[in-house]
């Protein structure tokens, strides 16, 4: 085994250093032909006495006997805690089922991290997304906690060693995704796993009545059932007050659950509509009026392209982020943005869930999101440090007819829907009665210009036959996969080459000599300067030669049929697979709709409402609300002068106020108020009058003024 640094300098190294000191050693270790430690990593820890961020305020306690804010401290170096975090985290050291609804950047890591370490035994977290379970590994592993994720990329081998190491104690925290929990072996580890406490993170997936709906989160209710007594803390972002009604009732909450949210309100944030036909122009001239990072969203990988070429060539610094480039492409391009190198990233709804980037002064919309939800998820991005930021959505006249068409594309006929059924079981050439439980290598690219399909359409079809039961369609790319036949004593022979691959992959992989690994050869190709072909004809050479087997990608997805073919106007496709999520979505479009077309009402307060927040005031700084009125002042000065005269007089019981304490109680110069009560006093003259230092209503029969 390769020699380890002396453990004073171990104790100051984190994973990266240990990766840069395992390749520094790598010619040592040639001469002496010892063998690369498998699991570099794991052996060079963080002792639990080096708190990297944070300052230890009781210095040899344990965790679990220490207050949550000496936790929060002793982790975070903060010493007290955003409002809702300390009444969620109590509610979990109080064993209760509970809901946290926080808006983008309420801090809802913490809120399970603190009383994770605090908890006996192990946290699972259930979390969507392989990049945001990294990022906070990642994170927590810099803080000094133990933490690991299992997801598709790792070896049976390494997951194996994840959840042995879960079993004895060594994390405290497991990140899985929802699809790993209907997995055999994740299943029969579970019983043995002490779990003290389950996080599902972005729980509205879990709801058919949100806009994200993913079937495989229900298999968290069979996690439920199989450790009833272990309480369950759900989060999210954005949830309408249906959507929180159908999370309790889908995950089954215990009697005595605690549901806390925060106010979506941010007063930092300026929500606005910009109507053009030249969205790029419109979208320059902001940039050029807002300084600071920004995020422009578009709905498609090819836009994402478009714009940032044509943002580059005004010479702002851009680039794009979309779910078609590698892992590798999607770090290094989010790393760049994060360290402010480049001022925007051009990115669809792939990019953002997870980011924590505080001083986002700007986030744009060039295509209309198909719900509020997203809509006000995306643009929360800005502004978290509480500074003054924007979210705007750019329109054009065609933009709501789009929306309509996104919602046919969505759910085609079922006639048409049918049809697909019927061309893709001759395409794979399966007759009558057969199919039923086999698997085929599916091209659909190659399917839709065979039979001169609809593309778009044809795969929300496919989409609505998962849903309804026929079949299964797995359009996720196999990746390639790799695994080491000689000992890694035999990498340093002159024959084995080229040095600079195999050390990639010794520096990027473990576990390659015990089983099959997943690589990528465009992440190889970008550590070594080779190109991806050039990668991929190393691999071959060498797996010619005896010394690795290399398993290439195969870029065909495939179709599981779950029922034998039969007429298809005999199949049934169930009310909740395609009209109650039409409805649904329907619904979702027409507030879309409304939001962007409203011209009188604050775009804050619309979104607040949405959310089931009534009683907002106006913002006072989005688009509507800074429009001119015909007196001179900006709309949301008439608007609140409005509102405290109905609540102040033509609601109340008295029959007048005084015009001073009216004037007092609003935030605006005196002069302005005074001139929004005369033009109110004139609009609503049989309502009430100004009477010498009074605001007076006027009762029947009084003589008007």
């Amino acid at each position: 085994m390769g020699k380890l640094p002396p453990q004073s300098q171990e104790e100051a190294l984190d994973e990266e250093d240990a990766l840069l000191y395992a390749e520094s050693t790598l010619h040592e270790e040639q001469s002496e032909q010892m063998l690369w430690p498998e699991d570099l990593f794991d052996l060079i820890t963080t002792p639990s006495s080096v708190i990297s961020l944070g300052h230890d305020p009781c210095p040899g306690v344990a965790d679990d006997a220490l207050l949550p804010e000496q936790v929060l401290e002793r982790y975070w170096g903060y010493t007290s805690f955003r409002p809702l975090q300390r009444e969620l985290i109590t509610s979990i050291l109080d064993g209760k089922d509970t809901l946290g609804l926080l808006p983008t950047g309420g801090g809802k890591s913490i809120i399970f991290q603190v009383p994770g370490l605090m908890l006996p035994g192990l946290t699972l977290v259930i979390t969507p997304l392989i990049s945001l379970m990294k990022d906070q590994v990642d994170r927590l592993h810099t803080q000094g906690i133990r933490a690991t994720a299992i997801h598709s990329g790792m070896s049976q081998e390494k997951i194996q060693v994840a959840l042995d190491n879960c079993l004895y104690g060594r994390y405290k925290f497991l990140y899985i995704s929802p699809e790993r929990l209907g997995s055999p072996l994740f299943r029969s580890w579970l019983s043995e796993l002490a779990i003290s406490l389950i996080v599902v993170d972005e729980c509205h997936c879990m709801c058919q009545w949100g806009y994200d709906f993913r079937p495989s989160y229900l298999e968290i209710l069979s996690v439920r059932h199989e450790l009833e007594e272990v309480p369950i803390l759900a989060l999210t972002a954005t949830a309408t007050e249906e959507v929180v009604e159908d999370i309790i009732r889908v995950l089954e909450f215990r009697p005595g659950y605690t549901y806390l949210r925060k106010s979506f309100h941010r007063p930092n944030l300026s929500y606005s509509i910009r109507r053009s036909e030249d969205k790029t122009a419109m979208m320059l001239h902001i940039l050029s009026r807002v300084s600071g990072s920004a995020i422009v969203y578009c709905r498609d990988r090819e836009l994402t392209r478009k714009v940032t070429d044509e943002l580059l060539s005004y010479g702002i610094s851009a680039t794009y982020y979309h779910a078609g480039l590698t892992y590798k492409e999607r770090e290094l391009r989010q790393a760049r943005w994060m360290r402010d190198e480049v001022r925007v990233m051009v990115a669809t709804n792939a990019f953002g869930m997870g980011i924590d980037k505080p001083n986002v002064r700007l986030v744009i919309h060039l295509t209309v999101p198909s719900s509020l939800e997203e809509y006000f998820q995306e643009a929360g991005r800005a502004g978290r440090d509480g500074e003054k930021s924007y979210a705007v959505m750019i329109t054009s006249g065609i933009d709501s007819q789009l929306l309509t068409k996104r919602l046919r594309d969505t759910f085609p006929d079922k006639d048409y829907i049918r049809h697909v059924y019927d061309q893709m079981c001759n395409f794979l050439s399966i007759g009558e009665g057969e199919g039923l439980g086999r698997t085929y290598d599916f091209d659909i690219d190659l399917f839709i210009r065979r039979f001169r399909m609809r593309p778009v359409q044809t795969r929300y079809a496919i989409e609505i036959m998962q849903l309804s039961g026929w079949l299964e369609y797995n359009d996720d790319d196999s990746h390639s996969r790799l695994m080491f036949l000689v000992p890694s004593s035999r990498l340093y022979e002159k024959s084995v080459r080229p040095d600079s691959l195999i050390r990639a992959l010794l520096r990027s992989y473990t576990g390659l000599f015990s089983g099959y690994v997943t690589i990528n050869e465009g992440d190889l190709a970008e550590l070594t300067g080779y190109t991806s072909e050039e990668v991929y004809l190393f691999l071959v050479d060498l797996t010619v030669k005896g010394i690795l087997h290399y398993i290439p990608q195969k870029h065909v997805p495939r179709v599981s049929f779950r029922i034998r073919r039969e007429d298809s106007r005999l199949l049934t496709i169930p009310y909740a697979a395609y009209t109650q999520r039409q409805e649904r979505m329907s619904d979702r479009i027409g507030a879309v709709r409304t939001y962007i077309e409203e011209e009188n009402t604050c775009r804050s307060r619309m979104l607040l409402a949405y959310f089931g927040e009534q009683d907002s005031a106006p913002c006072g700084a989005c688009d509507v609300c800074l429009r001119k009125h015909p007196t001179g002042l900006t709309q949301h000065i008439i608007d609140e002068v409005k509102e405290e005269l109905d609540k102040h007089l033509l609601s109340a019981e008295a029959d007048s106020y005084p015009i001073e304490t009216f004037v007092s109680s609003l935030p605006f110069h005196p002069l302005d108020t005074v001139k929004a009560i005369r033009f109110w006093a004139g609009e609503l003259g049989e309502a009430f009058h100004i009477r010498g230092d009074q605001l007076c209503k006027i009762k029947v029969g009084d003589p008007v003024k």
